[in-house]
């Protein structure tokens, strides 16, 4: 049997899809889900490591650690201007930024051996155990959509229900025609353009799940295919520089992901209504005994 195997030619390419290496049940397990799964295993022994070793004067890996907290801590303060709202908001920007992070780096591990033997219409392939699950569009797709929905509780929880809900349909401003159309009547045309700029926002929405999900998955999935052509073409040395490039890669698409979740997280929690008001308010200031009202 295992003579006929080695005459056999047997296949790996990768594809788009994650391929299952268990089943329970009606259940597949791919090795996509199963790299995640492991990520998060990860993660949760080292936060547990970590948190039994802290020390008030700190070794080298909690310096380490430390540092890192405190510069995302930053990062995430620019893009909040509050460092209140980045308390609020870091504890899942992190958490995202580590579990897409090691998920990069589980897909380029040199564990391609391990895996196993299918036989198919086309003969023998071979499918690995591991494989990033972020090259997996499932796992993209669902992170995107969890990020634009917790943005959007965030914002109920931060500003309330009804100003959320009239951010996307604003009845609020076609209510106040009536009242504003006399001393503007301009109001007739600018509110309801303003009450279907609203409904584009929802699309909008839609079109950050696609935009969140395509990047990652796109970006991850075309440094593996490159791995794998560079490996099957010149195996060894050559890959190697290309190796440490996708290091970089899945670093800078965990930033990036982490990035963006902030700033949604930001928009959301802003109540633009009152933004506008302090915006509008006149201030006045004194000048050689006479009131001088300026207004923005």
């Amino acid at each position: 049997m295992e003579t006929q195997i080695q005459q056999e030619q047997i296949s790996h390419e990768t594809t788009l899809f994650a391929e299952p290496v268990f089943h329970f049940q009606n259940f597949a397990i791919t090795n996509a889900l199963l790299t995640s799964w492991i990520a998060v295993i990860v993660i949760i022994i080292l936060s547990f490591v970590l948190r039994s070793k802290l020390k008030e004067i700190p070794g080298k890996i909690q310096n380490f650690f430390e540092m890192v907290i405190e510069g995302a801590l930053s990062m995430c303060d620019q893009v909040t201007n509050d460092r209140a709202l980045s308390m609020k908001i870091f504890p899942i920007a992190i958490s995202v930024f580590f579990f897409i992070l090691v998920n990069n780096w589980f897909g380029i591990l040199p564990l391609g051996g391990f895996g196993l033997l299918e036989r198919g219409k086309e003969g023998l392939s071979f499918v690995p155990f591991l494989r990033g699950g972020t090259a997996d569009i499932n796992t993209t797709i669902a992170l995107a959509t969890m990020a634009v929905i917790g943005a959007n509780i965030f914002g109920v929880f931060s500003i309330g229900i009804w100003k959320t809900f009239n951010k996307y349909v604003n009845l609020k401003v076609i209510g106040q025609i009536g009242k504003k159309i006399r001393k503007d009547p301009t109001v007739i045309i600018v509110a309801p353009i303003t009450f279907f700029v609203g409904l584009i926002e929802i699309v909008g929405e839609f079109a950050k799940i696609a935009s969140l999900s395509f990047r990652l998955f796109g970006n991850v999935f075309a440094g593996e295919v490159l791995l794998v052509s560079m490996a099957a073409l010149v195996g060894y040395i050559v890959p190697i520089p290309f190796l440490f490039l996708e290091i970089l890669v899945g670093v800078i698409q965990a930033l990036i992901f982490s990035i963006l979740l902030v700033v949604y997280f930001t928009i959301a929690s802003t109540d633009h209504d009152e933004h506008d008001e302090h915006e509008k308010k006149p201030a006045s200031s004194s000048q050689g005994g006479h009131e001088v009202v300026i207004i923005n």
